[in-house]
Formats: structure tokens, sequence, C-alpha cells
């Protein structure tokens, strides 16, 4: 009875990773369809008008290493439709370059944001080492003082090795190098605290082999663990779901939900 309990076990153990392979094969098709969107991506751009009816301040989006504003661009078409003012940048073809020069591009961006439109804060939502951006924006460059909400998706705060499969792009830009556990970019990122003010959010994803749940820990910040993959956490709509509600005004803080 016993081994055939276990047996039982054993195979829905597997049916369910199955499932879970062909779910993440299916995000990954749509994911790279997005990418192929290339930075032509038309982006939500935000009025003052239109950020008064959004009911919150302008959602930033920011997205990942060797992607392109085309990654994040159902995500946003998804913000949009549940009430958000979105907006992405094109961080170079591939985002390849130096973490630093993409943060000090992110700061000019929201100072130029918040001149057109009279708003005095911003929300990011950033997926892989977008948020390792938003960070570097918020600690070293004075965005702690106009950032609301920073939601970090798959971010690898302690490093991936995955940047490694990229190092033959390092004569290109720095991004692989500063992906990688340990370096010197990193460490410095991660001895530094987050300054009061942004409410910080790092949702990690259950099946994420490029940016492991153990990576993406941030001291402070509020975290989930979601039931995806890397490439869900820009395609899934119930992450979409999870985005629009913890972006929304008074939101009450948890520190630790699944």
């Amino acid at each position: 009875m016993k081994r055939r309990d276990g047996l039982i076990s054993k195979a829905r153990e597997i049916s369910r990773l199955l499932e879970d392979g062909v779910t993440d094969s299916g995000q990954i098709a749509v994911y790279l369809r997005q990418l192929l969107r290339g930075n032509r991506a038309v982006s939500s751009r935000a009025s003052g008008a239109a950020v008064v009816q959004a009911g919150g301040p302008p959602v930033l989006l920011i997205h990942g290493y060797l992607a392109n504003r085309g990654s994040v661009h159902l995500l946003e078409e998804r913000l949009t439709a549940r009430g958000h003012v979105v907006m992405t940048y094109p961080l170079g073809p591939l985002n390849l370059q130096d973490i630093r020069e993409s943060a000090g591009f992110i700061q000019r961006k929201v100072v130029s944001l918040m001149e057109q439109t009279g708003v005095d804060k911003v929300d990011i939502v950033a997926h892989s080492m977008g948020g390792l951006v938003a960070l570097d924006y918020v600690k070293r460059l004075g965005g702690a003082a106009v950032v609301r909400k920073l939601l970090l998706l798959g971010t690898p705060i302690q490093g991936t090795w995955s940047a490694a499969l990229a190092l033959f792009t390092a004569p290109l830009g720095r991004a692989s190098l500063q992906l990688l556990p340990g370096s010197s970019f990193l460490r410095d990122l991660v001895q530094t605290p987050v300054p009061p003010g942004p409410d910080v959010v790092a949702i990690a994803a259950e099946r994420d082999w490029l940016a492991p749940p153990k990576t993406t820990v941030l001291p402070g910040a509020q975290r989930f663990t979601v039931a995806t993959g890397h490439a869900g956490l820009l395609v899934d709509e119930e992450i979409a779901n999870l985005v629009s509600r913890l972006l929304a005004p008074g939101e009450t803080r948890t520190s630790e939900a699944k």
C-alpha cells in the first residue's frame, strides 16, 4: 500500500512538472514574440490629465538584460487596461551597457517626466536586471525622494551565473560582468541600504532558473513568491493582476506572501 501510494505521488509530481514545463515553454514563446517588437513598441505616454485620471503616479516599466521595450509590452498593455499610466524607455538595443549608466538615463527621464506633467512621484516596475538599474537609481541617484513604489520582478540582487553565458557581449557593455555573483557593482549595491521613502517589493518566480528565488532576496523588502518562470513574470496575466494590486494606493504591506 505504501509503495503504491508512493508511486501515485511520484506520478502526480512528474505530471505537475510536465504541465509546468509546457506552461513555461508557452510563456517563453509569448515573451519571444513580444521581444521581436523591439524598441518600436508604443508607450502610453503620460499627460497631466491622464495621471490624475489614473488615480496614482505614472508607472515606469524597466526591461531586463538582453531585452528591449517589446519584452514588457504585454505587461504594459495589461496595466494600462487596469487604469495605470505606463511608460517604457529603450535602454539600448539589448540593454548591455553599464548598469550605472542606465540608472543615470532613468534619472534624467524621470526628471523630464516630472517637469512635463507636474507629478511629484512615480512608481517603478522593473524586470530582471532592470531591477538593478532601478535600485541603483533609488540608492545612489536620489530616486528614493520621488519613487513611491518599486516592484522588482525576478531581479537577481545576489547576481546570476547565467550572465556567464553571454560574456561574449562584455566588449559591447559592462552589464554581463556586473551581473555575475560577487561583482564589485553588486557588492556596492547590496551594501548600500535603501533610503527611506519607497515601498519596495521583490517578486520571485518559483521556476526561475535565471534568477532563482534565493538570489532575489532584498533585506527590508516586501516579498512574494509566485508559481511561474522568468518569462512568466512579464506575460502571465495573474502576475499583471498582482502588480496592479500592489500599485494600488494604500496597499497593506506584509512580510511574505505566496
